[in-house]
């Protein structure tokens, strides 16, 4: 790929994240408020002090209005973006490459969804018009394809594989228990979740993220003025997007095992970075699970774990919070809940608290040489995906 990245031009100041839940009482515009509020005040700055703003929203608001009104910002550029499940970590992206390229001083980014008093239940795509031969069937659907295409590429029992992937949400939902902005933050087995009534496939309802409301914000500055606003700043290390062309749906040659579009982003972060073994100083990473087959497929797209062998690694704990390589670490999509806009901004908002050694006692990453962390944001589905990877460091260097 021909990126040559921002390797330490950037720095993450601050970064505010709104409880994840039913919101029945709050309006995006409060969201959103509170995001940006909570973000601003913890360096002591107002909106004025920031430069330029880009919010992300699926389908909760249109152009940057969304946030300029609620805001009343005066005279400032806000540019609204939308990058499927993507849409937060894309605000973040644009905002960081504006700081980088000398066009403004300070940016901020923010991600809000408000959809669980829209009529819907969650996100409904637009209705626009097809040739008939797209994609039909539904996200839970196309992900729980994951199984038993994995199961016959590697030669495991399917109830083995059905019950690693039950094995992702009991982790993720023992990490959420211990957050308290999380919108599922209840315990649950493997074995309940199995003994659950399947909903596409063989995934039930706790193989899949929740739908939420919520709304996260981070502020960017250039790296080398961020010790004039926090004595802990984090430093951008890589920013990869990789929007794929959709030729898995056609493709019989895809076999649903791999996301070409997560490996390339990866692959293209870790060269931006420096790195050559992610193992060797990832201390840890949150990663998009929006169905539990997903971070299955993501440890190894990724290089947390070889082809084929990501499935004996989530049993032998390496993924725990207190394993080898700790992944979603505040529950992740599956139990924090899954804001579209506001997801990947979150994900960045974990990173921050565990690097910067400001985690909750219950769910800190064991103490480490390690000094970097992943996010891994992608919209989507199997063979029609973006993807995004940024990694994060806490120095210079």
């Amino acid at each position: 790929m021909a990126s040559n990245g921002i390797k330490d031009k950037v720095a993450i100041i601050s970064i505010g994240c709104t409880p994840f839940k039913e919101h029945w009482d709050k309006s995006a515009d409060d969201l959103l408020i509170d995001a940006t509020t909570q973000t601003l005040q913890a360096v002591d700055m107002n909106t004025e002090d920031i430069d330029a703003y880009w919010v992300g929203t699926a389908q909760s608001g249109m152009s940057g209005l969304t946030l300029s009104m609620p805001m009343k910002l005066h005279g400032k550029p806000v540019t609204r973006v939308e990058n499927y499940c993507a849409t937060g970590s894309e605000a973040l992206r644009q905002a960081c490459y504006a700081v980088a390229s000398g066009a403004y001083d300070t940016a901020m980014a923010v991600g809000v969804e408000k959809v669980k008093d829209s009529g819907y239940q969650g996100l409904n795509a637009f209705p626009m018009p097809t040739a008939g031969t797209n994609r039909t069937l539904t996200a839970a659907a196309m992900y729980s394809l994951v199984l038993p295409a994995y199961a016959k590429k590697y030669g495991i029992d399917q109830d083995e594989l059905r019950m690693v992937v039950a094995k992702i949400a009991e982790k993720n939902h023992y990490n959420g228990a211990r957050n308290e902005l999380a919108q599922f933050r209840r315990e649950i087995s493997a074995e309940e979740i199995c003994n659950m009534a399947a909903v596409a496939g063989k995934l039930s309802v706790f193989d899949c993220a929740g739908v939420a409301d919520g709304a996260a914000a981070v502020i960017v500055v250039p790296a080398e003025k961020a010790y004039e606003y926090t004595d802990k700043p984090l430093f951008v290390k890589a920013l990869s997007f990789v929007s794929g062309n959709g030729s898995g749906l056609i493709d019989p040659e895809y076999d649903y095992t791999t996301f070409p579009e997560c490996e390339a982003a990866a692959t293209d972060a870790y060269q931006q970075a420096g790195i050559d073994n992610p193992q060797d100083c990832i201390a840890m990473a949150e990663v998009h699970d929006c169905f539990t087959p997903t971070e299955l497929i993501l440890m190894e797209d990724l290089g947390f774990s070889q082809r084929g062998e990501g499935w004996s690694d989530v049993l032998a704990g390496k993924f725990a919070l207190t394993g080898e390589l700790p992944i979603n670490t505040d529950g992740g999509l599956k139990s924090f809940g899954h804001p579209v806009g506001a997801s990947g901004i979150r994900m960045h908002y974990e990173c921050w608290l565990q690097l910067r050694g400001e985690a909750p006692e219950n769910r800190k990453i064991p103490d480490s040489d390690k000094n970097l962390g992943l996010v891994h944001n992608l919209g989507g589905y199997p063979g029609e995906m973006v993807s995004f990877v940024s990694i994060l460091g806490t120095e210079i260097g």
